[in-house]
């Protein structure tokens, strides 16, 4: 494997690039008649990723209230009302997993067609198409259990280009110094997104998809690819975004070919997998199954578990934003290298998260697991700050590659946590209370293991610095014409 050592110290180039990108800065003011469009693109796809997540985890919730007796009780007396589907603990695990089927085969395409398309388009399109699927969903769910199969697949599929497609657009919006900001500003509608539907599925349920349609339709209609193609951009803004971006890719061409080979012999890009397969984990395991635990182990009904288990994601949206405004201030006053703000967020996170599940694995009261559900979620925030926009650092030409390259590592989690902990977990706390959370603590522990492994990889081997194979000098940029800015990301001309 190769580029182990690039960036691993405060290089001379960097602390002069941070300088002198901070001396040449454009000013950029917010005033009361002009927000900065950069901000406006990040807002929008704050809400799409909001939109993005509410459906995906509204069955993890209706799951339960699907598969689950209910008591009534009338004027002829107390009677149970059997479950509306009569699926077991292996049956669920399916469904719940079936998304990821779809998810997992579109990142690495939705990375190489957003790399030369752009992201716009199939981010507008691929939760457009989701948006019309989640309204059919309830139809197919009563026709048959394998439509519903076949649906989830579906909506994985065109949800599968999202990460990818927006690091395309941050390649293009993004000045260097603002991309944890950015990145972690759009990437935190994930979680705010799962905080609204985990309570309030079973009421606004089958509006989520119209919601979300409505959001496509607004993203078509007022984001643009390229901050040139803007025409409520300011010049000073434009400008400010050229010059920063064209220090760094001077002659970047749109076809420019992939190194796979070098990507993949390269122990930068396996810290950011790793760590992303890592974070990942625990969090499908508690995305897709904390209903279930809060059904099993303390007997929570669907609407008051629902309002509890968001409160780790609501942690989690909050420490997303706090950390990439943090990382970059660190980053901008030359406090710290790239390097060492991205192993520092990175791997202080997932300790903290490691320490907190296994907490939470013994916790004897609601009200403590409550507590270090939320820290053991929360955390999480952090290390978005570290391999979530590394992708950028590393290899901003083909961020949109590389996001596509991780998230199919990391969408393995959502396809066998739910299987792994069906399999685990095969009591309920009816049954035996005892075993259910001896069963639920072996799901914890691996989780929390899972952690450590991806601190100690991306702590060793993570860098912050753009890699020589995809530098402009490389070879793999540029021809007799490259010194034309057609195909830049900033446009042609100069602000010079």
């Amino acid at each position: 494997m190769s580029d182990i050592s690039d960036g691993d110290d405060d290089s001379p180039s960097e602390r002069t690039a941070i300088k002198r990108s901070v001396q040449s800065t454009a000013p950029q003011l917010t005033t009361r008649w002009y927000y900065p469009r950069r901000y406006v693109v990040a807002v929008m796809a704050f809400l799409g990723f909001c939109n993005v997540y509410a459906m995906r985890v509204n069955l993890s919730v209706a799951i339960v209230a699907m598969t689950t007796n209910k008591t009534v009780v009338n004027e002829n007396g107390t009677f149970i009302q059997p479950a509306e589907f009569n699926w077991n603990s292996d049956v669920q695990g399916v469904v719940l997993s079936s998304f990821f089927y779809g998810y997992i085969l579109t990142q690495l395409p939705g990375g190489y067609l957003a790399a030369i398309y752009g992201g716009k388009r199939l981010f507008g399109v691929g939760i457009a198409v989701t948006s019309l699927l989640t309204i059919l969903t309830p139809l197919f769910t009563k026709y048959s259990l394998y439509l519903l199969v076949t649906v989830r697949v579906l909506e994985g599929l065109f949800e599968g280009v999202t990460y990818p497609a927006m690091h395309a657009m941050w390649s293009r919006w993004a000045p260097p110094l603002e991309r944890s900001k950015l990145a972690t500003m759009s990437i935190s509608g994930c979680y705010f997104g799962t905080v609204i539907a985990l309570p309030a599925s079973g009421f606004f349920a089958d509006y989520l998809g119209a919601i979300a349609y409505l959001w496509s339709i607004l993203w078509f209609i007022y984001i643009k690819d390229k901050p040139q193609n803007d025409p409520r951009i300011s010049e000073d803004e434009l400008c400010y975004i050229r010059s920063t971006l064209r220090c760094q890719y001077p002659y970047m061409k749109v076809y420019s070919p992939v190194p796979w080979k070098r990507i993949f012999l390269s122990y930068p890009i396996w810290a950011i997998v790793i760590a992303h397969f890592s974070e990942n984990w625990g969090f499908y395991t508690l995305l897709t199954e904390l209903p279930t635990f809060m059904k099993d182990v303390f007997g929570y009904d669907l609407h008051k578990s629902g309002i509890l288990i968001s409160l780790p994601y609501l942690a989690m949206g909050i420490f997303v934003l706090l950390s990439g405004y943090i990382a970059d201030k660190l980053r901008s006053k030359g406090i710290l290298s790239t390097v060492k703000v991205r192993k520092l967020f990175n791997c202080s996170g997932f300790i903290l998260q490691t320490i907190f599940l296994l907490m939470a694995a013994h916790s004897t009261s609601p009200l403590a697991l409550v507590i270090c559900l939320t820290a053991a979620v929360g955390f999480g925030g952090f290390a978005w700050s570290g391999f979530g926009v590394n992708h950028l650092d590393v290899a901003p030409p083909f961020a949109s590659i590389l996001m596509g390259i991780s998230n199919t590592f990391a969408t393995l989690p959502g396809m066998i946590s739910p299987l792994v902990t069906g399999h685990l977990v095969q009591h309920r706390a009816s049954i035996n209370y005892f075993l259910t959370q001896e069963e639920w603590q072996v799901v914890f522990y691996i989780a929390s293991s899972i952690y450590l492994v991806g601190a100690v990889f991306y702590g060793i081997f993570a860098s912050g610095e753009e890699q020589s194979w995809a530098h402009p000098d490389s070879g793999l940029f540029g021809d007799d014409d490259s010194g034309k800015t057609d195909d830049l990301p900033f446009g042609e001309a100069s602000c010079e």
